[in-house]
């Protein structure tokens, strides 16, 4: 059985000789993630309102410019979820190679290189990929079923990144496997670092992504405790 104390012990241990690699790691896994950006909507509606007073002709009609704002926001969205698939998800997998290496003192050159590797890389998206569409269907039907199922997929990534090929619905259950009887711990887990994340907002939140590598490098750590039964079974 695992304590917090012992897996945040090991993560500050191996962030000790190599912090600052394992924030600039961090900082890809997250914006793999597909965090949302600022946009600059306020100038364009000031253009229009100062058209529409100076009494020239309307060059739209409101409902054709709500028209194409929503097939921009489509657009968009698709931009960024085709991104996210083909681009944020064997980023995600390399970053999270890189901790299970760096958990283990292993040599971690080469992480990324590895989840985009022609013979890795599709393995990569599809088990993602299905990971991503069953999560989201079980959050349709209600929260607490969706986050209870996040926390079992949650291994998805750290098993591809030493297993891509192994198939995405065999990753999934073995996730599942991993998790079993772990979820709560894992939940109270998560909640150990708000603390830490309240501090680095203080900072006009640029303090927060201080606080990423540690939380990377303890969920490493857990990982390596919970792949030692169902691993060497699926092995």
């Amino acid at each position: 059985m695992w304590t917090r104390k012992e897996l945040k012990d090991r993560a500050k241990a191996v962030l000790r000789g190599n912090y600052w690699k394992a924030f600039l790691i961090s900082l890809v896994i997250s914006l793999a993630g597909g965090e949302d950006g600022g946009g600059g909507g306020s100038s364009g509606r000031s253009s229009y309102n100062n058209y529409r007073n100076s009494g020239g002709p309307m060059p739209f009609d409101l409902p054709t410019i709500f028209a194409m704002f929503g097939v921009m926001v489509i657009l968009i969205i698709l931009s960024l979820l085709i991104l996210r698939i083909f681009l944020g998800y064997p980023l995600e997998v390399g970053g999270r190679k890189y901790f299970i290496k760096s958990a283990q003192y292993e040599d971690s050159s080469g992480c990324f290189k590895y989840a985009f590797d022609r013979e890795n890389y599709m393995g990569i998206i599809k088990a993602m990929l299905l990971r991503g569409v069953q999560n989201f269907l079980w959050y349709l039907l209600l929260i607490i079923p969706g986050i209870v199922k996040s926390y079992a997929y949650s291994m998805v990534p750290y098993i591809l990144a030493e297993n891509p090929n192994m198939g995405a619905s065999e990753a999934i259950e073995l996730s599942c496997d991993m998790t079993e009887g772990h979820k709560l711990d894992m939940f109270v887990l998560d909640l150990s670092f708000i603390g830490w994340y309240l501090l680095g907002a203080l900072l006009f939140g640029i303090g927060v992504i201080f606080v990423m590598p540690y939380e990377n490098a303890t969920k490493a750590e857990l990982y390596m405790v919970l792949r030692q039964g169902p691993m060497e079974e699926a092995a």
